[in-house]
């Protein structure tokens, strides 16, 4: 269920209008924005952006962008923007402003989302950079990772109920055999893993661990100093969680997110915008559960100023 807190009848005009007086004057009035947008939801706030570009003939994305700065800036930037434009940019970053690509946001795109909804962020990412996703992927990544990152994000996952107990049966001894093997690039678990319904691979999951008496991901590890195959097997245990509990994954990344040696922001804001409007509130119950503390708690004491007041009124918090 979404956290955010919002009325059902709004004026884009007077949104527009509020928005425009924040960022005039000297300085801009932070809790201005965090009031409105804050308060939308994804229809409200392309309204919002609408109407001010008719009032004021300027783009709403790129005046709040000069506005704006720091961690505070991005958060909002993110939240405004369209779901899909806003997936395509943290998609953009995740692949090309690292040295290696950050595996876990292709991961989630590719296994957490409908192929529907993954069809619309590549196709958004094209005409939002001219390229395509699994070009960038290809470009930017090598070996195994790249290989089985590009035959993940290139699938449309069938979306169905049904279970086939003898594949199941089959697929389960065929992943054994392979990682019994130490063969943990072999081309059968990439084609599982890759294209296989969400619904018969959580079901080929729980047979190998019925069968076997572990999960999967315990059996996923290797101790080698090969990088590439290093993120590859971690990217492999990524989709493997992403599939059997989005929420449960998310939560995990949230924990790892704020620590005491430092906070990921990047990380944290991810899933905070992605998930506000969707299972944010399942996300917040299990991480209580797993912490004993809230996560409004938990932000609070690991980030500041208005990036802090921002995500905490993402959260639903109205203190």
């Amino acid at each position: 269920m979404s956290t955010i807190i919002y009325p059902e009848n709004t004026s884009p005009v007077a949104d527009a209008e509020a928005i425009r007086k924040a960022c005039q004057g000297w300085g801009t009035d932070e809790k201005a924005i965090i009031s409105i947008f804050g308060h939308r939801n994804a229809t409200q706030k392309k309204l919002i952006r609408q109407a001010y570009e008719e009032l004021y003939s300027e783009d709403l994305v790129k005046r709040l962008e000069s506005e704006l700065s720091g961690q505070f800036e991005k958060a909002v930037y993110r939240w405004i923007l369209n779901p899909r434009d806003r997936d395509a940019v943290i998609l953009h970053v995740a692949i090309k402003e690292r040295a290696i690509p950050n595996y876990r946001v292709v991961v989630e795109y590719s296994c957490i989302y409908s192929p529907e909804e993954l069809l619309a962020v590549k196709r958004a990412y094209q005409a939002r950079y001219k390229t395509s996703v699994e070009e960038d992927i290809a470009q930017y990544s090598t070996g195994h990772l790249r290989k089985f990152l590009v035959g993940l994000v290139g699938t449309y996952r069938y979306v169905g109920d049904e279970i086939n107990a003898r594949v199941a049966n089959s697929e389960a001894d065929i992943l054994h055999n392979a990682i019994s093997n130490k063969e943990f690039n072999n081309e059968e678990i990439v084609r599982i893993i890759c294209t296989r319904s969400t619904t018969q691979l959580v079901a080929t999951l729980n047979r190998y661990k019925d069968y076997y008496g572990s999960s999967i991901i315990k059996h996923l590890i290797d101790d080698t100093n090969d990088e590439d195959y290093k993120e590859y097997l971690l990217a492999l245990r990524t989709t493997i969680r992403c599939i059997n509990d989005p929420q449960k994954y998310y939560e995990k990344v949230i924990r790892y997110a704020i620590n005491e040696s430092g906070t990921d922001e990047e990380s944290l804001t991810r899933v905070i915008v992605t998930r506000a409007e969707k299972d944010l509130k399942e996300i917040k119950e299990l991480y209580y559960k797993r912490n004993s503390v809230t996560l409004d708690h938990a932000i609070t004491n690991h980030t500041c100023g208005n990036y802090k007041a921002f995500l905490l009124t993402l959260l639903g918090n109205e203190n």
